[in-house]
């Protein structure tokens, strides 16, 4: 006979703040990031005083939710960022449209005025009327606390939403006064129970009798297919060949013999898919600056596995389209398919050596920064750290394709294209536990968090930053050398010197102005305790072999 769990003994009635801050601990919520608000203080208060949950208090908004982003990232699970009410939930935003388009399953609880004046315009302090519309513009669900009865299963509610597939950030509002009101609280510690809904075996069946007329089939994994590797790996190992989005990176190990890995675009790419005859898009919404904006030739026959059915189709036309959760969708495809597929082994063969030429060409253009890459690399891999990168000139060559993964929850990078988020990210991902996470920056980007360094430092951080230095935004200098005559103009800002910075925090600082040192630098802050700062001085050792000016004119770019 079942027994019932015992009842925790609890008060019988608590303030709704403590009721939230012991649903988040007994949901598995072990780190917090945000920055406390008048707002916002009964439930961190409370958070403080039950001692179940670290608390990170970032220097602003969008910093915390970068780091609750890539802590999701990296653990898989539930990212948890806090903010107040109004502007400090509108400094966020930017960061929450990075979870946005990555996926991340972030929880932003953010706050609101009393009940009595929200959306009545009546200029309460911090009041924002139209917060609302802001929210769910930047979220995959918006939910209002209404009533302090709610407030536990409204919190369930956001957190099942953000992790249930396609995963996402989703927005918790809860008016101050609600957070004070004594509600009776609940017998039962809280749980989590978040399954993904079954395929259909009609479609799996479709699917795997498409698998099977084909010769020479390729699969595509994207971001949504990071929870499938076991799966993805296998149907390579019975004849499939694979390519990879940037945010799909290591899904199949990354130099296996018959990946491309994120080598997408590249000559040798084009090549393999006018060989192929069939290609399965897993998880991947085919984007624009993986695909030349759409303008690549891909596979004639394609079919499509996506969680969000309104995806179908997005950007390329597709043959066949399931909606499902890419795990059990290539499970179901596996259980119907062979040990071994009839795969022409011509094609197979050809994996390999296209990826060796692409990552060769690549290596060619980095003039004296391939040591840096190659040496990044090796340490990467072998060390099983999180690679972390800001938007900036060195990941838009290198560290986006040639710096191997040992695992695709290892990666974390800007997947917006927003400049200025790599601290923050580093320090969420340093924090998540799994490895020392290895974080690349431009000067640009990291003078709009500089501030979050003395969060690093305060927590304690095990990351190592690695700051490439070329004093200015480098890539927009060179699309004004190819567009604009030459015309240097807004781009070659202030720059500080970075080793006074970080004296201040105290944060250790080592200079690189020889790419020959590098490697004995990479080594000693690894090995040193707590966060550490690589600056990479690109003025002294000089420019790429060839300069790279972003995308082609009309499409979108970026900063260093």
């Amino acid at each position: 006979m079942d027994t019932l769990p015992p009842v925790t003994a609890i008060a019988a009635e608590e303030a709704v703040g403590d009721l939230l801050a012991r649903t988040l601990a007994d949901i598995g919520v072990t780190t917090a990031f945000g920055v406390i608000s008048i707002h916002n203080m009964p439930i961190l208060d409370a958070i403080a005083r039950q001692g179940r949950i670290r608390f990170v208090p970032a220097r602003g908004e969008a910093g915390a939710m970068n780091m609750a982003d890539a802590y999701a990232r990296v653990t898989g699970g539930l990212g948890v960022c806090f903010t107040s009410t109004g502007t400090a939930a509108g400094n966020a935003a930017g960061s929450q449209v990075e979870a946005l388009t990555a996926g991340s399953p972030v929880l932003h609880i953010t706050t609101q005025v009393d009940r009595d004046f929200m959306d009545r315009d009546r200029a309460a302090i911090h009041d924002v009327p139209r917060q609302p519309d802001m929210l769910k513009a930047i979220s995959k669900t918006y939910i209002r606390v209404w009533e302090p009865s709610a407030a536990v299963d409204n919190l369930l509610a956001a957190a099942r939403a953000a992790l249930a597939a396609p995963t996402g950030p989703v927005s918790l509002e809860i008016p101050v006064d609600v957070q004070r009101v004594k509600v009776k609280a609940p017998a039962f510690p809280a749980t989590l129970n978040v399954l993904p809904a079954p395929v259909d075996p009609a479609q799996l069946d479709q699917l795997a009798a498409l698998v099977l007329q084909s010769k020479r089939p390729l699969i595509w994994l994207g971001g949504g297919a990071r929870m499938a590797s076991a799966a993805a790996t296998e149907l390579v190992a019975r004849g499939f060949a694979a390519v990879t989005s940037t945010n799909g990176r290591a899904v199949v190990p990354e130099g296996h013999p018959r990946s491309l890995g994120a080598f997408n675009m590249t000559p040798e790419a084009q090549a393999i898919y006018d060989r192929a005859d069939f290609m399965l898009v897993v998880g991947s919404r085919l984007r624009g600056n993986e695909t030349r904006n759409n303008k690549m030739k891909l596979p004639k026959l394609l079919a499509q596995v996506d969680a969000e059915g309104s995806q179908a189709g997005r950007n390329y036309p597709v043959d066949f389209f399931i909606q499902g959760d890419a795990r059990l969708v290539l499970e179901g495809l596996l259980a119907r398919l062979p040990a071994t597929l009839a795969t022409d082994a011509d094609f197979l063969a050809e994996i390999e050596p296209a990826r060796q030429r692409s990552e060769a060409a690549l290596r060619r253009l980095l003039g004296p920064y391939a040591s840096v890459a190659d040496t990044l690399s090796e340490r990467v891999h072998a060390g099983r750290h999180p690679w972390v990168r800001d938007v900036t000139i060195s990941n838009s060559t290198f560290g986006n394709r040639y710096i191997r993964l040992a695992a695709p929850h290892l990666g974390v990078h800007a997947l917006g294209g927003g400049i200025g988020q790599g601290i923050a990210m580093g320090i969420g991902a340093a924090l998540a536990g799994v490895g020392k996470p290895i974080t690349l920056l431009g000067d640009g980007g990291a003078q709009l968090m500089i501030g979050e360094l003395a969060t690093a430092v305060e927590m304690q951080a095990e990351a190592v930053f690695v700051l490439m230095n070329d004093r200015g935004y480098g890539v927009i200098r060179n699309i004004q050398d190819a567009q604009y005559g030459g015309r240097h103009v807004y781009a070659d800002i202030l720059t500080p010197d970075f080793s006074l910075i970080c004296q201040a925090v105290g944060l250790p600082h080592r200079r690189v102005s020889d790419v020959a040192d590098f490697p004995a630098a990479l080594a000693a802050a690894l090995a040193a305790s707590g966060p550490q700062m690589i600056e990479i001085d690109m003025i002294a050792i000089g420019p790429f072999a060839e300069s790279f000016a972003g995308p082609p004119a009309g499409a979108a770019g970026g900063k260093n």
